[in-house]
């Protein structure tokens, strides 16, 4: 009496199952979630009632949606000035490293140009760019400011490809859109800084 009882469950599951996946597959791989949250798996063009990355994020009105849009557009640009500012970071510190570098170039060639007459300028120059390093290191802190900013780029990041993810169509338009204007934006350069 008991196994038949179990084999029955048993036979019943796939049955559920199928039915489930069919579903699924008659909806076009879209999800409704409670509260009227619409998520789908293919492309598509939601705007009232989407939902991204959670629940509370449901669109509710046009206004919303508008605002969101403006959102991920503000995020992409948000992430290429991250980029800028982790490039301007490192310069700074290049630029450091340079000052540094020049203030020890200055005190050899006084050092070196107290030693006697026989010493010239051409000499002096040789000593001073034999002995100073050619790269440097940054400290702890520098190091950790530089992680930070790239912890930070890659946060972003994930959470744009997230949003991109929903596979609405205004979503990518304004990620693409983010990307343009940062890029316009804060990719603004003189050309002579390209080759440095």
């Amino acid at each position: 009496m008991d196994m038949g009882t179990s084999t029955m469950s048993m036979a019943g599951m796939p049955t559920a199952t199928s039915s489930g996946a069919s579903h699924a597959t008659s909806t076009g791989m879209s999800m409704h979630m409670s509260g009227n949250c619409k998520i789908s798996m293919l492309w598509n063009w939601y705007t009232i009632d989407s939902c991204f990355i959670s629940r509370s994020w449901h669109i509710t009105s046009k206004g919303m949606f508008a605002g969101f849009c403006i959102g991920v557009v503000l995020l992409v640009m948000f992430l290429e000035f991250l980029r800028r500012l982790a490039k301007e970071y490192d310069r700074y510190l290049l630029r450091q490293y340079k000052r540094a570098q020049q203030r020890a170039s200055v005190i050899q060639s006084r050092v070196t140009g107290k030693d006697g007459p026989g010493n010239n300028s051409s000499e002096n120059s040789t000593t001073v760019t034999t002995t100073a390093p050619s790269t440097s290191r940054p400290n702890i802190f520098q190091q950790a400011v530089r992680a930070t900013l790239h912890m930070m780029q890659f946060a972003v990041a994930y959470f744009i490809m997230m949003l991109a993810m929903y596979y609405n169509g205004y979503c990518i338009i304004c990620i693409i859109a983010g990307a343009w204007l940062g890029a316009f934006v804060f990719s603004w350069e003189s050309v002579s800084l390209f080759h440095k």
